[in-house]
């Protein structure tokens, strides 16, 4: 007689009830014992208080459907409760968002009048920033809002930084050593979102769209 693999483990620990799966078998076979386990199981988790599981992947990862299909077999036990599901894998996306994640800090909050931030590295701003507020950032400034105080990016000296809004509108803006050109000018009733950046050590102003043509290589050097 064959005797089956047991491709699912469940151990219990002082949080609840850990649930290891293998990562070399089929999907297919996996759910169908994982069922079979929850059904038959000796650890008395077919009635009773809720009981909180973790499940370990290994290296397998699950898209949402498959997700909501293992999540559909826990939930045959109503008492069983979901607390993760873990894989050691990482997806592209989760990674592409961590990474971006690693270089961008993002700040809510509005710049007033008499305030300061600081940031080392690229900086989202979800606020504006006042006359009379100040940002300053040895990176990229973005600001998903109005810039009608001052703004300095690359203050450390990076030439290559930009400073983008959806309102600009400065008292002053400066990229590295450079200063912007006087706040009158800025008066040019144009809504759309800009950014200004240098060009042969002058600081020019275009609409964020035109980002890729200025600086088609912009992420790729951060």
């Amino acid at each position: 007689m064959t005797l089956t693999k047991n491709i699912v483990t469940i151990k219990g620990t002082k949080d609840g009830l850990t649930f290891l799966l293998d990562d070399t078998c089929s999907l297919q076979e996996l759910f169908t014992q994982l069922q079979e386990k929850i059904q038959h199981s000796q650890h008395q988790i077919t009635s009773g208080p809720p009981i909180e599981i973790t499940i370990k992947l290994g290296n397998r990862y699950l898209n949402e459907e498959q997700t909501n299909e293992l999540r559909g077999i826990i939930k045959e036990k109503s008492n069983l409760v979901i607390k993760s599901i873990d894989s050691l894998l990482v997806t592209k996306e989760q990674a592409l968002i961590d990474k971006l994640a690693s270089m961008v800090r993002v700040e809510t909050r509005t710049i007033r009048s008499g305030q300061e931030l600081r940031h080392n590295g690229d900086l989202l701003l979800l606020g504006d920033i006042n006359p009379g507020g100040i940002v300053y950032s040895t990176g990229s400034i973005f600001v998903m809002g109005a810039i009608r105080g001052l703004a300095h990016a690359g203050c450390d000296g990076d030439e290559n930084a930009i400073i983008a809004a959806s309102l600009l509108r400065p008292t002053q803006l400066r990229i590295a050593e450079v200063i912007s050109r006087p706040s009158d000018e800025w008066m040019d009733g144009n809504n759309e979102m800009e950014f200004a950046y240098l060009e042969d050590g002058q600081m020019s102003i275009d609409k964020l769209n035109q980002l890729h043509k200025v600086r088609f290589n912009f992420w790729s050097n951060r």
